[in-house]
């Protein structure tokens, strides 16, 4: 039934705004130039440019076989329905300095709207290579790697049975756009691979992940600030650092975060499932409200539900001041599974504005390791329990730092 109702969500309006037009047109990038062993990037860019002008609804379709592409940037407006129907394999240069636009992503598309990409196919960014030079862990100037799709002002879209593999950063952008759904969407990548976020989102609205599996070595999906209505459901997250929320709270002009809704999925051998995270001793004074952590099964992951107000990875900050955002209108229900900490729950909010509202119901969480009994982590929030707890949460409160 789910499928169905998208379907018609996606559809009904295309065929509305449509009425009068001629009927499908088909561009096959073969027929723009692409050669297998050759660099489709040109090829795909001028079917992209003529099926964005087609009043008719469109389809470009990248055929089966392994194609090479150096980097696009497709960008709308769409004058119709567009669909990107990739059913081969698509693979980047594993060099990232072959890259032609250093500063740019490997496959971008903007400003489209009632857009579709399908059609079964590979994303390949080959990444290993530039992973070995990452060393964006201790150098703030870095160099820039690529992400493998970045979507940007995307509205009124599904994105559905495609795989991205080994993107060299980030495997997937998805900014200022709404009503937006990934659907049977996969993210392949080795556990260990650095800064290979699944699927980031900022500054959305309505985002849907449905149906997928993330395997990746960063956030499964990580969301950023001004990012409101994001329903995560039945996606499959491991190896990865979980479904975070954050980190906020680094810039002054972050904005709001509202309804988050994580629901009916799987962590599995994850660094963390859910988490929240947020820097001290930052300048933002914005507010996170309605998170919403339910029904989620954890197979042996490390921490399954974090707050952390006090965030601050490899010491890149102070702790000096508390945090400045406040979280409110949070409910974590039905987790269960089995975790290698022995810390389960830690709810660290801030000092300064603590966190208010939180729901905690049917925890049954079980400890596989050795290092003592199962515990639980609170400051400077008061939850009301529902349910059964276990282990017993915030039975007994930490200090600040």
């Amino acid at each position: 039934m789910a499928i169905n109702f998208i379907t018609i969500l996606f559809f009904l309006p295309l065929l509305a705004i449509n009425v009068n037009a001629q009927g499908p047109m088909t561009y096959d990038i073969t027929k723009y130039g692409a050669k297998s062993g050759g660099d489709i990037s040109q090829a795909l860019m001028d079917a992209w440019k003529e099926a964005c002008n087609s009043t008719s609804p469109s389809t470009i379709v990248i055929p089966r076989g392994t194609w090479s592409l150096s980097q696009v940037k497709l960008l709308g407006p769409n004058k119709a329905p567009l669909e990107l129907q990739v059913q081969g394999i698509l693979q980047a240069n594993p060099n990232p300095g072959q890259l032609p636009n250093k500063e740019g992503e490997w496959i971008t598309i903007n400003y489209v709207n009632y857009f579709t990409l399908s059609g079964g196919g590979v994303f390949d960014g080959q990444g290993q290579q530039a992973w070995k030079q990452n060393d964006c862990h201790k150098n703030r100037n870095c160099a820039k790697l690529p992400m493998n799709l970045s979507f940007n002002f995307v509205n009124n879209s599904i994105i559905r049975d495609v795989t991205t593999k080994d993107s060299k950063n980030f495997h997937v952008n998805c900014i200022g756009s709404h009503n937006v759904t990934f659907l049977r969407f996969t993210v392949s990548a080795p556990g260990d691979s650095p800064n290979t976020d699944g699927i980031h989102l900022g500054r959305d609205t309505m985002i849907n992940i449905k149906d997928s599996i993330i395997k990746t070595g960063d956030d499964c999906v990580s969301i950023g600030d001004e990012s409101k209505e994001i329903h995560i459901q039945n996606v499959t997250c491991g190896p990865g650092h979980g479904i975070s929320v954050g980190s906020l709270g680094g810039y002054a002009e972050e904005k709001d975060v509202q309804g988050i809704f994580v629901t009916n999925c799987t962590f599995i051998g994850t660094q963390n499932g859910v988490r929240v995270k947020t820097w001290p001793s930052a300048p933002a004074q914005l507010t996170v409200s309605d998170l919403h952590f339910e029904d989620l099964i954890m197979d042996n992951v490390s921490s399954p539900i974090i707050i952390d107000q006090e965030y601050c990875p490899h010491n890149l900050c102070k702790k000096d001041r508390p945090s400045s955002i406040k979280i409110s209108n949070v409910s974590i229900k039905n987790v269960r599974g089995t975790t290698n900490s022995a810390e389960a729950v830690t709810l660290i909010c801030s000092g300064l504005k603590p966190c208010e509202n939180v729901e905690v119901g049917d925890i049954d969480l079980t400890y596989n390791g050795n290092q003592g009994p199962i515990t639980t982590k609170c400051m400077n929030v008061k939850p009301k329990f529902v349910g059964k707890q276990n282990p017993p949460v915030c039975a007994t409160t930490a200090k600040s730092a």
